[in-house]
């Protein structure tokens, strides 16, 4: 398993900004276990493609750039970066964007999640 990692920022330049962006830095196909993160770009107007839905892990949002709505457990937030929101396995939830730059943020999952069980189930 490759121990260090690197954004590969080639791909993310490639991809036009009006273009939602994921980029796995580690996960089960990687070698990993315990968890697994992306780097994601959710451009404005755009966020969880799924609307409000459920994960069977546990997901962390840390905001690295922009501004990101955030719904969990019946409560809105709006957070810039450094802003951090824990999405319970089993909670509701749903991010977007109503900014007008992109929003970047690392989204952590644990424990790593099933490759052969759906990530996201949408919720209503």
């Amino acid at each position: 398993m490759k121990l260090i990692r690197r954004l590969d920022q080639e791909i993310v330049d490639a991809t036009p900004h009006d273009q939602r962006h994921v980029q796995a830095l580690l996960s089960r196909a990687s070698g990993a276990t315990s968890c697994s993160v992306s780097w994601i770009r959710t451009p404005p107007g755009g966020g969880s493609p799924e609307g409000l839905h459920v994960h069977d892990v546990d997901q962390v949002f840390y905001v690295l750039a922009g501004t990101m709505h955030v719904e969990v457990g019946g409560e809105a937030a709006v957070l810039g970066p450094g802003g951090l929101v824990l999405f319970p396995a089993g909670q509701p939830h749903r991010n977007w964007n109503e900014g007008s730059e992109p929003t970047v943020h690392l989204a952590i999952n644990a424990p790593a999640p099933d490759p052969d069980v759906p990530f996201a189930r949408p919720v209503g």
